[in-house]
């Protein structure tokens, strides 16, 4: 399926008094991960927005292997496990600058209409950028 890679640098303030990234500051990174993802593809997450579809993540699984650091460049390798319905869901793997795979990660979210509060078909348009 569609992946994409995404780089963020670990600034001081995610890291903990051991010198790691806090373990709370990754699903933020999934979400940069999940917009540039996006963006990628053609779709702005913003317009799905303002066209009343949100992306609330339903289910989070994170898998350390090791530590990310102060200052290091990771790179946040993004990828759409199948085709989306109601759940689009995406894998990553978080590696630093040499390499090294840092975290394994997944998530689901679900399409919602945003006036309702209700759970929706993915939307054709993203549907169409990716080629289903």
């Amino acid at each position: 399926m569609k992946s994409h890679n995404s780089y963020v640098k670990v600034r001081y303030a995610e890291t903990d008094q051991m010198g790691v990234v806090y373990h709370g500051n990754y699903a933020q990174y999934l979400e940069i991960a999940r917009i540039d993802w996006l963006q990628a593809i053609g779709v702005s997450y913003k317009k799905m927005e303002e066209q009343g579809v949100m992306l609330p993540v339903y289910e989070l699984k994170l898998i350390f292997k090791k530590s990310a650091k102060f200052d290091d460049e990771l790179k946040i390798e993004t990828t759409l496990l199948k085709k989306p319905g109601v759940r689009i869901e995406f894998r990553y793997k978080i590696f630093n600058q040499n390499g090294e795979l840092l975290t394994e990660a997944e998530t689901t979210l679900v399409f919602m209409d945003m006036e309702k509060n209700k759970p929706i078909k993915c939307p054709q348009y993203v549907l169409d950028k990716l080629g289903f």
